[in-house]
């Protein structure tokens, strides 16, 4: 199927880009669609890990400030996974290294990718390359993250099983972490078995 941009602009550069796109484009009947007008939130290219460590069954996750859930009636600090997006020249694999140190002090090994995905396709270019990989957790824990972007991340050593628990309740409560532990819930014992 086709499409058209007849006119394309930047609306917005700030931390995200914001542009405007007025376009055409092809109808599942083989028709054209009428002029239509579109916002893109440029965020790019991402990628996220969720780090395990097979001898304590053990996971991290991080909670920090997210400005998206400032209207949330229990508070815009959110249980995630480390993520971050990528630098110019820079792959996923090597992103998600940088922020493990940045966010939690934690290294990386044996890294299995999840899954690819966008994010929020009607309004936002952003995709997102989720891993899982195999950590250390002893010694981790305390305030993480970049004096110069505002971070101030709290990190959280917990087992599997709170980890499920909390997905269960809701307190995991964004798309990249509960795909994540999603899939480690369904491949838990084959990885623990591999990895032990």
């Amino acid at each position: 199927m086709k499409w058209s941009i007849i006119n394309k602009k930047q609306l917005y550069r700030g931390f995200f880009g914001v542009s405007g796109f007025r376009l055409k484009h092809e109808l599942f009947d083989g028709s054209e669609s009428s002029v239509i007008s579109r916002e893109l939130l440029d965020r790019g290219q991402a990628a996220a890990v969720l780090p395990y460590d097979p001898l304590r069954d053990e996971v991290v996750l991080i909670e920090q400030f997210r400005i998206g859930a400032i209207d949330d009636p229990s508070g815009p600090w959110l249980i995630e996974i480390i993520a971050g997006l990528q630098e110019p020249g820079e792959s996923a694999e090597e992103l998600i290294h940088r922020e493990a140190e940045e966010e939690a002090g934690c290294k990386l090994s044996n890294l299995i990718p999840i899954h690819q995905y966008y994010s929020s396709p009607g309004g936002s270019n952003e995709q997102i390359q989720i891993y899982f990989a195999r950590t250390d957790t002893s010694g981790l824990g305390g305030i993480h993250g970049l004096d110069e972007e505002g971070e101030d991340i709290r990190v959280h050593i917990i087992s599997s099983d709170t980890a499920f628990e909390w997905l269960d309740q809701g307190r995991i409560d964004s798309a990249l972490p509960i795909i994540a532990l999603q899939w480690f819930r369904l491949n838990r014992e084959k990885i623990r078995s591999q990895w032990l």
